[in-house]
């Protein structure tokens, strides 16, 4: 029996009913049955903890049909909230303030949004907690920038929660799927909190891609910075690099005779890459904000940007993969006289890293290793990375 009550109406721990140990066992035979083809798959890495995992949270707010606030998760395939006041996966310390803020609405007299009538104030509450810093973020997502009772509640939250470092209000008065709206104003604090991973210091604010459970992304990582055999004197192109997790840490093994280039087509993430190298001090660290598929073509054609011939690579693509012709381009720059001669390739997504395996393997690949991490106990998705040479 699942330890949750919630196990069959939230769909988000579609594993929770198994012991941890059967958990990595079935990982590992999907793993093997889907990847085995290619090369031996490693025994997958698993949590001492597997619980209390995820260091973001997020909770809708809501009514139900007595008109009281709920909070919690949506239902699987619809927009009824589960009402949630601990999640076995969830940070305690989140769980526990969200429950506090959905207390106080009552004694506030705020309402939560009420999505049939359109009527109401809070949507959602989204709470990061750094691991290694303690640091904690509160974000309100609300209809309405109009706060009147601003100064009380952020009175009250913090003498509940002094944990609490900074509080964003967060505007999204648009119906969807999508959390965050696009404006933002900084109520307490810095406006994002700051943790540490892999020895090196990270800034995260309310949008900011930040691994979820840095326990295990301290492994994944790790595995892909060793599966790229970096010595000390490479030029290291790290592809979707994001916030530029991976390619500061590939900068700082390569040393200061090494070089590492950031590719990501998000802006506002090559933002908080370049503000990440400053902050650590890591000069030869460099970052592009484009497309993976559109620099590589650009790279194969007109050569790299300030004579930059890359020796060893990472890509660390999103759940569809290195789509767009990513992959074809990426084989096509191996296959020259002085291409580079090692890939790492982390993926969250087997199914697409067995696409893209393929095509590098028929462009001469060889894929020598897979060592899945599981990034998400109860859940069915992990990680793994994969070393090319």
């Amino acid at each position: 029996m699942a330890p949750c009550p919630n196990f069959r109406k939230c769909g988000g721990c579609q594993l929770q009913n198994l012991p941890y140990s059967e958990q990595l066992l079935h990982k590992q035979r999907q793993l093997v049955s889907l990847l085995g083809e290619f090369c031996h798959v490693n025994d997958i890495i698993g949590m001492d903890d597997p619980t209390h995992y995820r260091n973001k949270v997020c909770a809708a707010f809501g009514l139900d049909r007595q008109r009281h606030i709920i909070s919690g998760i949506y239902q699987t395939g619809s927009h009824s909230i589960i009402p949630v006041d601990e999640c076995m996966i969830e940070d305690k310390i989140a769980d526990g303030i969200i429950v506090d803020i959905r207390n106080m609405l009552r004694s506030f007299k705020i309402q939560a949004f009420d999505e049939r009538t359109g009527t109401g104030w809070l949507r959602h509450v989204l709470v990061r907690r750094g691991f290694q810093s303690g640091q904690v973020m509160v974000v309100l997502v609300a209809v309405s920038p109009i706060f009147k009772l601003q100064k009380p509640f952020l009175k009250k939250l913090t003498e509940l929660h002094p944990e609490i470092t900074t509080v964003v209000l967060n505007i999204n008065d648009r119906f969807g799927p999508v959390v965050l709206g696009s404006r933002e104003k900084v109520l307490l604090g810095d406006g994002y909190i700051e943790d540490s991973l892999l020895g090196l210091c990270f800034r995260i604010s309310p949008r900011s891609f930040y691994q979820i459970n840095p326990v295990q992304t301290e492994k994944l990582y790790s595995i892909a910075i060793e599966m790229a055999g970096l010595t000390g004197k490479e030029l290291v192109l790290d592809a979707y690099c994001g916030v530029g997790t991976i390619t500061l840490a590939a900068a700082r093994r390569a040393g200061p005779h090494g070089r590492a280039l950031g590719v990501e087509r998000v802006e506002a993430s090559i933002v908080c890459a370049r503000e990440n190298a400053a902050r650590n001090s890591i000069p030869q660290a460099a970052f592009v904000a484009e497309p993976t598929e559109t620099f590589l073509s650009a790279a194969l054609k007109e050569g790299f940007p300030d004579g930059f011939k890359p020796t060893k690579i990472i890509v660390d693509p999103a759940y569809q993969g290195m789509a767009g012709g990513a992959a074809k381009a990426l084989a096509d720059l191996f296959s020259l006289p002085n291409g580079p001669k090692r890939l790492a390739y982390v993926s969250c997504n087997p199914k697409s890293f067995a696409r893209d395996a393929k095509e590098l393997a028929a462009a001469g690949l060889t894929l020598e290793s897979i060592s899945p991490v599981d990034l998400f106990p109860s859940a069915m998705h992990l990680e793994l990375v994969a070393a090319f040479s």
